[in-house]
């Protein structure tokens, strides 16, 4: 009785789970870039805003929500930005 090559058994279980592990549509950068849209939809608005205070065709409760949602997209994006450098600088300290 001749027993199959060891390395088959293993490939086995990652080719049933293959199937599972495959991007899904409108998943990955789909949601990147969908964030990304917003963000930049969402400085344009207050850019646009700023540009009509600037004009005095807005008034000045609107400019300051939109600098205040502005502000918050903008640290939102930048805490965003130092967890994804702060996991990839863990994933280079793991040893091999």
């Amino acid at each position: 009785m001749t027993l199959p090559p060891l390395t088959a058994f293993a490939a086995d279980p990652y080719g049933a789970a293959r199937a599972a592990t495959a991007p899904q549509p409108g998943s990955g950068a789909g949601l990147l870039g969908g964030l990304a849209q917003d963000f930049a939809q969402t400085l344009a608005a207050g850019e646009r805003t700023a540009m009509g205070a600037m004009a005095g065709q807005a008034d000045s409760h609107a400019l300051v929500q939109a600098l205040t949602q502005t502000e918050l997209a903008v640290e939102t994006a930048v805490t965003v930005r130092n967890k994804v450098v702060e996991a990839y600088q863990e994933i280079l300290r793991m040893p091999v």
